[in-house]
């Protein structure tokens, strides 16, 4: 008979987590006391400082229940903290997860969870050592904190970038954009959960390997990741280092894939481009004579590619876009907010 939580109880739940964690994550270097006490302990490496981050995912609002495996919630809830230690430079470590359960789930759902965050801490060979879990009678809910570690010197911020900077985007932003509101459109049930606009929106692929080597090789300004959507995503390096931007419309890396699903939704892939989304992608700014570099260490990880779109420019320019034909118009950061009414 298959096994709900009401059924196990919160302390086997708790039993079956630790067993699944034990077999099958890694036992992170640094931890002196993980799973089973009041609070995890781990002593930091030397010359490094610490990078805290944390993420909540709520039924509903961040992830489509009947749309997305268990094992994909789990990577999606992960990916997005790995996303920003990565944005940062850093390298992810150890993971608290907070779990807000409805009584009849499945418990072998929660374990297909967990399989997913180990899935997706396992190449940094970072581990879960602690978290929490509680009852919930509304939407479930999946809360992350995950630390992190990087050398001062090689710490990026949104803060830093400088006129005269180019600026540069790793993959194609907007295609999460595009999935889900396919997944919610009139095409919803027409459209395979393998779509790769789906999975983009299901599966993010966190660009945090390709941060981190942006940041060894010292050739960055400044670099955020794009889980607020590009254009709300510059803006907040615009708006934190004190400068505009000027974006090139045919610089804009727009897959084929998206222009499928604009076409399907009826709008300009460019708005999906710069639109909110949840792609994590990273956005970066550097001197002109480094761009070669960026694109260099990002090519070097071999999962994505990294492409120049613009450049940074005084504030008193704002955000612009330069169309082909060299005319520009004010464009205005607007990326996700979680409590802006649609």
């Amino acid at each position: 008979m298959a096994e709900t939580i009401a059924t196990v109880g919160e302390f086997g739940l708790i039993h079956r987590i630790e067993t699944v964690l034990r077999e099958e994550g890694v036992l992170a270097e640094g931890v002196s006391v993980g799973l089973g006490d009041d609070a995890a302990s781990f002593v930091p490496h030397p010359g490094y400082e610490l990078l805290v981050t944390c993420d909540a995912l709520v039924e509903g609002r961040h992830y489509l229940i009947d749309r997305i495996s268990a094992q994909d919630l789990g990577r999606r809830a992960m990916a997005v903290n790995v996303s920003d230690i990565g944005a940062m430079g850093g390298r992810p470590l150890y993971a608290l997860v907070s779990l807000g359960l409805k009584a009849e789930t499945m418990v072998s759902h929660v374990i297909d969870m967990y399989r997913g965050f180990i899935l997706e801490l396992g190449p940094y060979e970072a581990a879960i050592i602690g978290g929490n879990i509680t009852k919930t009678d509304h939407a479930a809910f999946i809360d992350i904190t995950l630390i992190g570690e990087a050398r001062p010197d090689k710490i990026l911020r949104r803060s830093t970038a400088r006129p005269g900077d180019t600026i540069l985007v790793t993959g194609f932003p907007g295609q999460a954009a595009a999935g889900v509101r396919l997944l919610l459109s009139e095409h919803g049930a027409g459209i395979a959960d393998a779509d790769p606009l789906v999975a983009a929106y299901n599966r993010p692929v966190p660009r945090a390997k390709e941060g981190f080597e942006i940041a060894q090789r010292g050739c960055a300004t400044a670099m955020i990741d794009t889980s607020d959507g590009f254009l709300g995503d510059l803006g907040h390096i615009c708006e934190e280092s004190g400068v505009g931007a000027e974006l090139f419309q045919d610089k804009l890396p727009i897959s084929d894939d998206l222009r499928r699903g604009a076409a399907l939704l009826g709008v300009a892939p460019y708005d999906l481009f710069l639109g909110d989304s949840d792609d994590y992608e990273l956005i970066v700014t550097c001197a002109p004579e480094k761009a070669a570099d960026v694109m260099e260490a990002v090519a070097a990880i071999g999962e994505t590619r990294a492409v120049q779109v613009g450049r940074i420019v005084e504030a008193a320019r704002g955000m612009r876009l330069i169309s082909p034909d060299g005319g520009d118009r004010q464009i205005t950061p607007a990326g996700w907010d979680h409590f802006r009414i649609k």
